[in-house]
């Protein structure tokens, strides 16, 4: 009888299939791998993990950062892995961290970047490669996919961010990458479009918050490389992001009525608070909250663990997590994060970027020749500008201050988020002078200016000082020709940040600005290296030709 080899031929591919798909199929005690084949389900940790989240995180002792393990990819169907976890009977601390790893594709550790050049300028061109990632692949896990190409921050931070990145498209651009700057404006976008705002970065743990609205100047950015039609592209999305931060507002009836992120001031006024939709412990910090909450409550009665919990999401929001501008001045010093009251605060860094949001949404209207939503907007920000005028406005200091919109009073505490308003030219000339005078006075130091002029254990406060805030502040000057002062701020970062990168050939998330010989500290985890917005901003201000981005 002759053989068919066509029929031979199918017969081993068959067989090949039926070997492949059993091996699918096998339950593996000891992947490797994340086998692809799985279901996706991209869920917060607290949902798709159920009491193994709760286990882990509750654990100090498996791993030193709480965000490790929300940050694992499970290697097989999670449906499983929690199977075989509650067969476990009171497995040791060992035997614990042996499942999770059998389980788990666990993050790399922390990389050091460093230089293979002595020029900084060329260390941080060649780092955007190393803190690029692709377009995201799904799978189950907290990291939610993005469709381009994006920037991390760097160090344990391994997913995108939303303000830093704003900082970090400055010195893309300085370095002519525009491409990857439209990809993380449109990765933004589609957030946007999928959630209805942009989450504090793309992991599900953060689908409850989001940051400092900075996608207005990101777009301005872009407009500057590719013409005002940019705005008339993303004009849904601003306009969705604005509806983000104002949800609620037509639910405040009288003064000191709240929703989310709204107030309603004694005149009337609507202006914007840090918020988050969770009261819970937040899943990457669970057990370091748990720990606050317990410690506010024994100092503060009155207090319960889900006011806690809300006000340390909301710092969270803000960016600065953590600083003293977020807590009760009440003079206890030991208290710290456990006197935090976030949500009674009115931020004034807040209401000048939803001010610029306006100005921005209004700029796109009047390229669309729609001249009834341009006046709406346009009118929107009037109302703001004055408001962040008369509410954050200290006359006998000469300084801008949060609002505590409980008390009815400025929270006094010294922040460089006073320089927000010279930023976007919302002070008049006089205002801008006396800033500049209280910069010289009490923020002014070796390496540039302090965050806060409170020493605490907190980042965000004294002796630290950040790449944004610096920026910001630079800007701020030279919009009202403060620029002697500009100008020696901007030679005393780029000079702490060479000087560090000269001796340790890294590039960090934040610096001491105090003793520049010594290394930036504080919060909650170890300085961290890479950076995003660091590199960004002594890109741009190393770069003389280099347009400065500010409102419309």
């Amino acid at each position: 009888m002759k053989v068919n080899k066509l029929d031979t031929l199918r017969k081993i591919f068959l067989f090949l299939m039926l070997i492949y798909v059993t091996l699918s199929m096998t339950n593996c005690n000891h992947p490797t791998t994340v086998n692809k084949s799985l279901k996706t389900e991209i869920l917060p940790p607290e949902i798709l993990y159920g009491d193994l989240f709760y286990k882990i995180q509750a654990n100090h002792h498996l791993f030193k950062d709480s965000k490790t393990f929300v940050d694992a990819i499970p290697k097989r169907q999670v449906s499983l892995i929690k199977e075989d976890f509650s067969k476990l009977r009171n497995p040791s601390d060992e035997e614990l961290k042996e499942f999770v790893i059998n389980n788990f594709l666990l993050p790399e550790e922390k990389k050091s970047y460093k230089a293979d050049s002595s020029d900084i300028n060329q260390h941080i061109s060649k780092l955007w490669k190393v803190l690029e990632r692709p377009a995201d692949e799904k799978h189950s896990g907290t990291l939610i996919p993005l469709p381009h190409s994006y920037i991390v921050p760097g160090g344990r931070f391994r997913e995108v961010y939303y303000w830093d990145s704003y900082f970090t498209i400055l010195g893309l651009q300085g370095d002519g990458k525009i491409e990857i700057i439209q990809n993380i404006v449109d990765n933004f976008s589609y957030l946007i479009e999928e959630y209805g705002f942009i989450p504090n970065g793309n992991r599900t743990y953060y689908l409850s918050r989001s940051q400092p609205p900075f996608y207005a100047l990101m777009l301005a950015v872009l407009a500057e490389e590719k013409g005002n039609e940019i705005f008339l592209k993303y004009l849904p999305h601003l306009e969705k992001e604005y509806n983000f931060w104002m949800t609620g507002k037509d639910q405040l009836q009288q003064s000191g009525d709240t929703r989310l992120r709204t107030v309603k001031m004694p005149d009337g006024e609507i202006l914007n608070r840090y918020w988050d939709n969770e009261n819970t412990p937040r899943p990457e910090s669970y057990m370091e909250d748990i720990e606050t909450a317990k410690k506010a409550i024994q100092l503060y009665p009155e207090k319960t663990k889900e006011e806690v919990y809300r006000d340390i999401r909301a710092a969270a929001e803000s960016g600065w997590d953590f600083s003293s501008r977020w807590f009760y001045n009440d003079h206890n010093e030991e208290a710290g994060l456990p006197n935090i009251h976030t949500t009674n605060i009115i931020p004034v860094d807040l209401n000048c970027l939803l001010h610029n949001l306006e100005k921005t949404i209004a700029k796109a209207y009047r390229l669309k020749n729609d001249t009834t939503q341009e006046e709406k907007f346009n009118l929107l920000a009037e109302k703001r500008k004055a408001a962040i005028k008369k509410y954050f406005w200290n006359e006998e200091f000469g300084f801008y201050f949060d609002y505590n919109f409980i008390e009815n009073e400025h929270t006094n505490i010294w922040s460089l988020a006073a320089v927000f308003p010279l930023f976007f030219e919302l002070s008049n000339k006089e205002q801008a002078n006396f800033v500049k005078e209280k910069l010289e006075e009490k923020f002014l130091v070796p390496g540039g200016l302090l965050a806060s002029t409170n020493f605490t254990k907190q980042q965000w406060d004294a002796p630290n000082g950040w790449a944004p805030l610096q920026y910001i502040a630079i800007e701020g000057l030279r919009n009202y020709q403060q620029d002697s002062l500009a100008t020696i701020v901007k030679e005393r970062w780029l000079h702490l940040n060479k000087k560090v990168y000269d001796r340790e050939y890294k590039i960090l998330e934040k610096y001491h600005v105090i003793n520049i010989n010594r290394e930036g500290g504080g919060g909650e985890y170890p300085n961290q290296d890479g950076f995003g917005w660091t590199n960004g901003v002594y890109k741009k201000l190393s770069s003389e030709n280099i347009k400065t981005t500010k409102q419309p």
